[in-house]
């Protein structure tokens, strides 16, 4: 086989590859979550208001540094020539006087500046820092928080789903058994001695209508939480996306008391920590605003630079020409820019907000305990129902069954036989909800104390 032919047959392989259709993901609910985590954009969003609250810190401590104020421009001088004393000489006793004489212009060339660096703040930058690192903390809880939402969404969408293609399949397969059933009376009613009546026909063809409108919601919820899902994880609505769970299950119980949850979202939960965070930012702020009623000390150089081409340059050192000459000198200084009144207000405001976040977290202590408990319960409840329903779902589809054989042996009526399917149906899908539940509980346990798996 020459070069040529086996490019063109590597390429078309290539191309019969490429449009076969590719095979649907299969992910399980932790590849679930950790897409979800990569992908979500409201987590890459609070990354960058993480990033910018950095910025401020780095705002902050850079007020510590040097700091240059300068000012440059070209303008228009009167021109001069000659010296200080009368008739322009360079020396004599008779100030010069030009009176409105015009003697034309001159370019000149400003130039001053003032390089210098704070000494002593009286702690306004450090406060101020302190602040701005509270309140990188608090965008890190908020970033936190966003994760265990997001956590808390996907592991939703995942049990939806299961919760919801498992209904569907289990009412699809009652549908099924109804529908031989209805055929059987049928067959029966047409035959002269047969043993179906009219109204077992009804009474078979009311709980089809009613087993019909389950199965329809039931495919509707399938599919707005595998939509769901894809959107979550990033997979896309257009692709195609499966599960590895084959059916839903309860997951394990919580091996750890109420008491120690409780301790666990106090400790742990983000809201907690985002209000330390806002505390400590607070705390800071006072202080700044209290500090911004004090003078800064402060050192640096100071220049001034003028020149005008078209002027004669005085060498005097008691006289001073505005557009010629210049000076640089090291200096040391106070400055003091407040408002008193204005200045107190501030304070008064920061402290006020202080004490507010202080009550805040006071009522966040009394209600996490509760938050927690009540989601601790309800898990307790929906683990022994979903228990406690697994069992009656067996018996209902046993009695199910019974009924359905004794209808074909002519032992049993339909109105019987629709009441034991309704029954079976009833307790199965409450058992398959519960379930879903419960394993919600387990996943709000997670969320409340802060946990991000």
């Amino acid at each position: 086989m020459t070069r040529n032919t086996l490019t063109r047959t590597l390429l078309a392989a290539g191309m019969l590859l490429t449009a076969l259709p590719s095979e649907a993901e299969t992910i399980n609910l932790q590849q679930a979550v950790e897409m979800s985590l990569a992908a979500d954009p409201r987590i890459k969003e609070r990354e960058q208001v993480v990033e910018a609250a950095r910025g401020m810190v780095q705002e902050v401590q850079g007020n510590a540094g040097w700091r240059l104020s300068a000012n440059a421009f070209i303008g228009l001088a009167p021109q001069v020539e000659g010296g200080f004393y009368q008739g322009g000489s360079f020396s004599g006793t008779v100030p010069r006087t030009d009176g409105d004489e015009f003697h034309g212009l001159s370019d000149w060339t400003h130039l001053d500046f003032a390089l210098i660096k704070p000494l002593f703040t009286f702690g306004k930058i450090e406060h101020y820092g302190e602040a701005a690192q509270g309140n990188v903390d608090l965008k890190q809880g908020e970033l936190r928080q966003t994760r265990t939402n997001t956590v808390y969404d996907t592991k939703r969408a995942y049990f939806g789903y299961l919760t919801a293609r498992d209904t569907r399949v289990f009412l699809e397969d009652m549908q099924d058994r109804l529908n031989q059933s209805i055929e059987s009376v049928q067959r029966n009613l047409k035959k002269e001695n047969g043993e179906s009546k009219q109204s077992d026909l009804y009474a078979l063809q009311t709980a089809k209508g009613l087993l019909s409108k389950y199965v329809n919601q039931a495919r509707a919820v399938e599919k707005i939480s595998l939509d769901g899902l894809k959107v979550l994880t990033g997979v896309g609505l257009k692709e195609d996306l499966t599960v590895a769970d084959e059916r839903i299950a309860p997951v394990p119980f919580p091996q750890i008391d109420l008491a120690e949850f409780q301790a666990r979202a106090l400790q742990d939960r983000p809201e907690m920590q985002q209000l330390e965070a806002g505390l400590r930012a607070r705390r800071a702020l006072v202080a700044a605003k209290k500090a911004d009623r004090m003078p800064d000390v402060y050192a640096g150089v100071i220049g001034q630079f003028n020149y005008a081409s078209q002027r004669d340059r005085l060498d005097n050192p008691y006289i001073n020409d505005p557009f010629n000459g210049g000076g640089l000198t090291p200096v040391v200084g106070v400055k003091w820019d407040t408002i008193f009144g204005a200045a107190n207000a501030r304070v008064n405001q920061a402290q006020a907000e202080l004490e507010a976040l202080n009550h805040k977290k006071a009522f966040a202590v009394a209600g996490i305990p509760f938050e927690v408990g009540e989601a601790y319960i309800n898990a307790q409840a929906n683990f022994n129902a979903q228990r406690e329903l697994s069992e009656g779902a067996t018996a209902a589809r046993r009695w199910m069954v019974a009924s359905l054989a004794d209808l074909s042996a002519g032992l049993e009526s339909a109105d019987k036989v629709a009441d034991a399917i309704k029954s079976y149906v009833l307790v199965q899908t409450e058992y398959l909800r519960t379930v879903n539940d419960y394993n919600m509980n387990v996943a709000q346990l997670a969320r409340l104390t802060g946990e991000l798996k």
